[in-house]
């Protein structure tokens, strides 16, 4: 079943952003991977054509909200999953640098397949921990933007995510819908990582169902201390 994409065209307009007949055929071959290959693995729960068209290629490119990236722009999507919001990202952006990361193996094998079948270049997929992968010279602050709409608490989401920013690079965190509380237990975890919060935004995704979002724009401001991110575990079960 072919996605006619009305909604993901619309969004993208008010960017001046046009979908291409060779994206949205991308689009179309991605959502059919996805689908095939969740009857054998767990990638998603949403798999209605609509469905999918919303609260994973328009959630995706909610980024737009708060980035346009540039040519050449290196992007890292941490505990990317199916591929969400980095391929879409990929798709839309084709001169973009991103890389792929994820614990899981067999997702990344997913990926790989999504790559081949999609003809997208300088994209790469690395199977790891981001707790180990961020002390590795060739991750470390080495990405203009990380993104992630990864399900964990900010401040365990920023120890994992602020490592492999640039300084003056962006960590934009994608959650599900506001929280005051949480970001602000978050913010000594921000400061110690050596970033701030630059903006956040609140919105809703197209649709019937008005499902809100919230993003979170960190903003890199100086080198983080070796010590982060603490080792594998940790931070998860003893946020900043």
């Amino acid at each position: 079943m072919a996605l006619e994409l009305h909604l993901l065209r619309d969004y993208l307009s008010r960017f001046s952003i046009d979908l291409s007949q060779i994206q949205a055929e991308q689009f179309n071959e991605y959502y059919e991977l996805l689908i095939e290959k969740n009857k054998v693995m767990n990638l998603t729960t949403i798999i209605d054509p609509l469905e999918v068209e919303v609260k994973h290629f328009i959630d995706s490119m909610t980024l737009l909200e708060l980035a346009l990236p540039q040519s050449g722009t290196r992007i890292l999507d941490l505990g990317t999953g199916a591929g969400f919001p980095g391929i879409p990202i990929k798709i839309i952006f084709p001169d973009i640098e991103i890389t792929l990361l994820d614990s899981l193996n067999k997702r990344i094998v997913f990926l790989n397949e999504v790559i081949e079948k999609l003809a997208l270049d300088k994209v790469k997929t690395r199977h790891g921990r981001a707790e180990e992968m961020a002390q590795s010279d060739e991750f470390r602050e080495s990405y203009d933007l990380v993104v992630s709409r990864a399900v964990a608490n900010l401040s365990t989401l920023c120890e994992y995510c602020i490592p492999f920013v640039k300084v003056h690079g962006s960590f934009i965190a994608y959650k599900a819908d506001r929280s005051e509380a949480e970001l602000s237990q978050a913010k000594n975890a921000i400061e110690l990582l050596g970033a701030n919060i630059n903006k956040t935004i609140f919105l809703e995704l197209p649709g019937k169902n008005n499902e809100k979002r919230c993003l979170i724009d960190i903003k890199k401001i100086r080198h983080t201390a070796k010590r982060f991110p603490r080792k594998a575990g940790i931070p998860s079960k003893d946020p900043l």
